[in-house]
């Protein structure tokens, strides 16, 4: 016989878990306890949406579920901003919720007599375990949840008592066994093909989906068969390396979306920033093609012309030996369609004599941008300004706040990334990826005390602030409707001097010429590092007057020329 809290660590000790996020507590107390004896590494959190978020980070580029720990009353309720996060954005994650005792349970208590009734509404799969001999073959039952289908979010309640309870120690059961991945059928490919062979302009989209399928050598193999450009988006960018040749980043290159006449869609959801696959960002008559392991994501904005259940990599692969050897077409009609995009920004950073340009740290940042760097992405001007700049050379090396969107949690997410760049390295037996948080000052407000989070893992994290001292996108909406700005202003403050309260590096760039010197130095450094470089609180205008240099569009439909069909705040 073993305690409830030892099982459950031996089934997360099946599941390979090597590092789970937590927030102190008596919650999980007895497993926290089993974890450590395991050699478990245990992040501690500063924020239940911190913890969510963080496994959220851990499990995009580890390529498996993240855990999270964390207690229901008080907890649960601040962990739903990341549990939306990751449910939207399709990361496998997995929370145990430590829950009240069932003799808590009073006629006029505040809470519901389901701990779990508040996310029920936001999760993939939600449910208390029934009791303690049950509760680890319930865990295997979330891991396997979270990581098949479309991967979400899995919750599992655990009462407190049942941590310390005695169980016994034989392997549970899985509930469900592991599923293969779906192949595509064979009549679905014979006429995608024949859509790809007659295309004049295929374009190929590549999201999440591909990435956690490791399809990105099958899409390198079809892009380069059929001279199709790829355009990545989330966590499909850079498995086709963005060289501006075949690969491009779906922000800079989308201008180009609407010359395509074929659209093949690999992993990934037409959603609103694809203006769900419609006119005007896509042709009318274009034909699309659509990969995805299940088949409700087919038709959610706009009918799928050739839909494929299937595994991307399996599907992209399929595709690939059903084209056999073509004559590749040229892609330079994707670089013709982004010149207009790429001269105005840059006219932009050379008309900078002033304050620091936001593309200026942009581009100095990507000078200097390690090949094997994961970039996270927070906030909305500056987001908007790297996106313009932004090359990633290989794939797994892009995360954003995207599709939820809420600001700040890029912080936590980058946490867990960096986790888990340690964790991949460690079996690799190389150096950790960096990873570099590039986020603004307003969404750095939200979770900045995951500084300390990362200081005591001893993680390294690279984090640049863009501060403008506003939140710049509704201060610049303000003023194109009203000439002036209503409780958007927040000062630029010393934001370094944070990282320096939790015992990490940091420091103030003021000027232009002192960018580069500094970005090496954070780079150089083994702590978590916050650059606050102090920004011309301007440079949002142009993104409300000039649609050459919008990258992240906030409206759903864009018209032929690049402008909005409605006013933006």
């Amino acid at each position: 016989m073993i305690s409830g809290g030892e099982a459950m660590a031996a089934e997360c000790a099946r599941q390979a878990v090597r590092t789970v996020f937590a927030l102190s507590g008596a919650a999980h107390a007895q497993l926290l306890q089993a974890l450590a004896k395991n050699g478990v590494r245990v992040v501690s959190t500063r924020h239940e949406t911190g913890t969510v978020c963080a496994a959220d980070g851990y499990a995009r580029i580890a390529r498996k579920p993240g855990l999270a720990l964390i207690k229901e009353e008080q907890g649960l309720a601040n962990a739903v901003t990341g549990i939306l996060t990751a449910q939207k954005a399709g990361t496998p994650v997995v929370i145990l919720v430590g829950c009240r005792p069932a003799s808590a349970t009073e006629v006029h208590h505040e809470g519901e007599d389901d701990p779990l009734a508040m996310v029920r509404p936001m999760a993939k799969w939600v449910h208390m375990a029934p009791n303690p001999e049950r509760m680890a073959a319930f865990l295997a039952e979330a891991f396997h949840q979270a990581s098949t289908g479309r991967p979400g979010v899995a919750i599992l309640g655990i009462r407190q008592e049942f941590g310390r309870a005695m169980v016994s120690a034989a392997a549970p059961h899985p509930m469900s066994a592991p599923a293969s991945p779906p192949a595509p059928e064979a009549t679905a490919i014979a006429a995608a093909a024949a859509a790809l062979c007659h295309a004049q302009r295929p374009m190929i989209l590549a999201g999440g989906g591909a990435y956690r399928a490791d399809a990105g050598p099958a899409l390198r193999r079809l892009a380069a068969r059929l001279g199709a450009p790829v355009l990545g988006h989330a966590q499909g960018r850079g498995l086709v390396p963005e060289d501006d040749m075949l690969g491009f980043g779906w922000p800079l290159a989308q201008v180009a979306a609407r010359e395509a006449d074929v659209v093949l869609c690999v992993g990934m959801r037409l959603g609103q920033r694809f203006n769900h696959g419609l006119a005007p960002r896509f042709s009318p008559d274009a034909l699309f093609i659509q990969i995805d392991t299940v088949a409700e994501e087919f038709g959610r904005g706009r009918p799928i012309d050739i839909p494929i259940v299937a595994d991307a990599r399996l599907g992209t692969e399929a595709l690939c030996e059903a084209l056999g050897d073509g004559k590749p077409r040229d892609a330079g009609w994707v670089r013709h369609a982004m010149a207009a995009r790429l001269a105005r920004l840059a006219e932009l950073e050379a008309e900078g004599n002033g304050p620091i340009h936001p593309l200026t740290l942009c581009r100095r940042l990507m000078d200097r941008w390690p090949e094997d760097a994961i970039y996270v992405g927070d906030g909305a001007d500056i987001q908007n300004w790297m996106l313009g700049t932004l090359r990633l050379p290989r794939g797994g090396a892009f995360i954003d706040h995207y599709p939820f969107g809420s600001m700040g949690v890029g912080t936590p997410l980058a946490l867990g990334a960096s986790a888990a760049a340690r964790e991949v390295a460690e079996l690799t037996d190389a150096p950790p990826r960096p990873v570099i948080l590039v986020t603004g000052d307003g969404s750095f407000g939200f979770y900045c005390a995951e500084l300390n989070s990362a200081k005591l893992a001893d993680l390294q994290l690279a984090v640049v602030v863009s501060n403008d001292g506003a939140w710049g996108t509704e201060k610049h909406g303000h003023i194109k409707l009203f000439n002036d700005s209503y409780n958007c202003e927040l000062g630029q403050a010393d934001y370094h001097l944070i990282a320096h309260a939790f015992d990490c590096g940091g420091e103030r760039v003021d000027e232009s010429g002192d960018i580069a010197g500094a970005i090496d130095r954070m780079l150089a450094a083994k702590l978590p590092y916050v650059l606050n470089v102090l920004t011309d609180p301007m440079a949002g205008a142009a993104r409300k007057t000039d649609p050459r240099v919008v990258t992240v569009a906030f409206e759903d439909i864009v018209q032929p020329d690049g402008s909005s069909s409605s006013a933006v705040l």
